[in-house]
């Protein structure tokens, strides 16, 4: 649930319509809401003194130039704070009719700095268009609201689509696992009562990378490397365990999401979908034209230094809907409490130490899981062979 809700303003057709979206938001989530406008009278002044070097000769002199610089000085801050005050004042009068409580802040300095250093101040959801006033072809993504979403641990909302009246469409969250992914199907289910919209939750695995490395590979390992590296038992492993075993998974995933989901009493659609992470996620959601998609900040392969995952990085830019990166991390119950799994016997152990070490992790879980579903307590060679056959049928 938000709490308390930024909205950044500067009057442009996005921000127009984040403000109108956010403020549905903290209406239904009983949040407060406050609009921040970023004025630059330094910068303006900075560039006044700039070009004092092209002024006409009688008004270079110094007596001239002070007066000037004191007019200049005044009409900026005062001009700029009076369009600040604009702003904030038509977005404190929508706040008003829809009976939220809400402030004006305004900001002098560079903007997307001082986006940051307010949202430092206890807000867990920024609204901010994901272009501004100075939108430009192609660009696909505001320069302000990139460097914000990367700098910020608050959820941030970058509103894409101009022209909100009504919510179209449903809500698209991508899961791959990771508490933040299962995260973003929380607020996207309570999103969904915002709006009354339904709830898709997508999950990609990725079959080509290992095939594509060993394609590569191939060219380059001598007769005696290929050797040492176990190569076609390794190519072996992915085409029968890995490829499979990445699908069953990733669907695993989304089975949990459905759990989570009906827990809420909420039902939502499942798809997997095989490829680039990225590149499958922005060409689903354009073939199904989503309201709303929502990403964790980081996914399963995050590491404490990422400030932004690439997959939400590559859909922030690309795709056309509004965009949800959240910071919002639920580690599902099924996991929290599940134990450290079947025991192993002498010789199942040994099986599973001949696996090459890159797979090892991901044949353990497979096969545990499998008889977790069973109900067994020990993991013998040949329930390691069952496994193996299933998998190949």
């Amino acid at each position: 649930m938000s709490k308390n809700i930024l909205f950044c303003l500067d009057n442009s057709d996005y921000s127009i319509a984040g403000v109108d979206l956010g403020l549905e938001i903290a209406r239904a989530e009983g949040a407060e809401a406050t609009g921040c406008h970023v004025y630059a009278a330094r910068l303006h002044n900075e560039r006044f003194r700039q070009m004092e070097g092209g002024l006409p000769e009688e008004y270079r002199e110094e007596d001239a130039l002070k007066n000037q610089r004191e007019v200049h000085d005044t009409l900026i801050t005062k001009g700029l704070r009076i369009i600040s005050d604009s702003y904030t004042a038509v977005f404190l009068a929508k706040a008003k009719a829809l009976g939220i409580e809400s402030r004006g802040v305004s900001r002098e300095g560079k903007n997307f700095e001082e986006i940051v250093k307010e949202t430092g101040e206890g807000y867990d959801l920024v609204v901010m268009g994901a272009f501004g006033l100075g939108r430009t072809e192609p660009v696909r993504v505001g320069s302000v609201c990139e460097r914000v979403v990367r700098k910020i641990k608050a959820d941030l909302l970058a509103v894409k689509d101009s022209s909100f009246t009504a919510p179209k469409g449903g809500i698209l969250v991508c899961v791959d696992g990771s508490p933040a992914s299962f995260g973003g199907l929380e607020r996207a289910l309570r999103l969904s009562s915002v709006f009354g919209l339904p709830v898709e939750a997508v999950s990609v695995f990725d079959p080509c990378f290992h095939n594509v490395a060993f394609r590569s590979l191939a060219g380059v390992l001598s007769e005696e490397a290929g050797r040492l590296f176990k190569f076609r038992e390794q190519e072996k492993l992915h085409e029968e365990i890995i490829d499979k075993g990445l699908a069953r998974i990733y669907r695993g995933h989304l089975d949990t999401a459905s759990s989570i989901a009906r827990k809420g009493g909420v039902s939502i659609k499942t798809t997997l979908l095989s490829g680039k992470a990225s590149a499958e996620i922005i060409r689903y959601a354009e073939s199904i034209r989503p309201f709303l998609i929502v990403l964790g900040r980081t996914g399963a392969h995050a590491t404490p230094s990422l400030d932004i995952g690439s997959t939400t990085e590559n859909c922030l830019r690309e795709c056309s809907a509004n965009i949800l990166v959240t910071s919002h991390e639920l580690i599902p119950e099924a996991n929290a409490t599940r134990d450290e799994g079947p025991a192993w016997t002498e010789g199942a152990s040994l099986i599973l130490s001949s696996i090459p070490a890159f797979a090892r992790a991901l044949v353990k879980d497979m096969v545990e899981e499998s008889a977790r579903k069973e109900g067994l307590k020990e993991i013998t060679p040949g329930y390691m062979r069952k496994v193996r056959k299933k998998m190949e049928g």
